[in-house]
């Protein structure tokens, strides 16, 4: 989900799901989230036109820049149990606790969360769903599979930005407000603060200086490799 899915996905792994265990249902329904916010405008247009530029993007890296050898999707970072934790964590804040937020922002009627959360879900979802595609595929090279988790969590960041000054200056409790509502208004806050942390150390912290570093380093020994054949 946040390429670490992908630097510790193999051949018979698909992507983010493969680290949570065998979840297609949820892959399906992340499809489902994927056309919900792209028909309710929910999203805006900006970052529907960006994941379907990466998409043609993605495609000519893997045609013209970084073709692959035909060598299968393999291992590309070997994680201890903590960077284990560091995917579940991942997953949970990025992934599940939105979900929820949002579901619980229709169930309350509370227009202001679902729109403030859902682009960086449609984002995530379309990331996800992304790298299961292309992780699956001997058609992709290594650079290309990395390219994913980072351009979507370059554009994702700016999105929880977005989200962070939401709820911490847009939003303010009503008066006299039940202990409910401190409760939803808090989990939104934190949970916007969390995203942004999270995915901003996984950019600077992971994606740029160990994980581009070592899909690149596999493709060039692949490509010796498919040339000494």
């Amino acid at each position: 989900m946040s390429g670490v899915s992908l630097a510790m996905s193999g051949p018979d792994e698909h992507g983010s799901m493969s680290l949570m265990g065998s979840l297609r249902v949820i892959e399906l329904q992340l499809v489902a989230f994927v056309l919900v916010f792209s028909a309710s405008g929910l999203v805006p247009l900006l970052d529907l036109a960006y994941s379907a530029l990466i998409s043609i993007y993605l495609m000519l890296l893997g045609r013209f820049a970084f073709p692959s050898h035909g060598f299968g999707p393999a291992h590309m970072f070997e994680g201890s149990g903590a960077f284990h934790v560091y995917v579940v964590i991942g997953s949970t804040v990025g992934l599940f606790l939105p979900l929820a937020y949002v579901l619980g922002g229709f169930g309350r009627g509370d227009k202001a969360a679902v729109r403030s959360a859902s682009p960086h879900l449609f984002l995530l979802s379309f990331q996800i769903l992304t790298e299961n595609v292309i992780s699956s595929l001997t058609l992709f090279s290594g650079p290309v599979r990395a390219m994913v988790p980072l351009m979507y969590t370059v554009r994702r960041i700016f999105v929880d930005i977005d989200w962070t000054h939401d709820v911490w200056l847009n939003n303010t409790l009503p008066t006299n407000p039940h202990l409910k509502d401190k409760a939803w208004f808090w989990f939104g806050r934190i949970l916007a603060m969390a995203n942004l942390v999270y995915f901003s150390i996984n950019l600077f912290g992971f994606l740029i200086p160990k994980f581009l570093p070592r899909a690149f380093m596999r493709y060039f020994q692949e490509r010796e490799r498919f040339m000494q054949r």
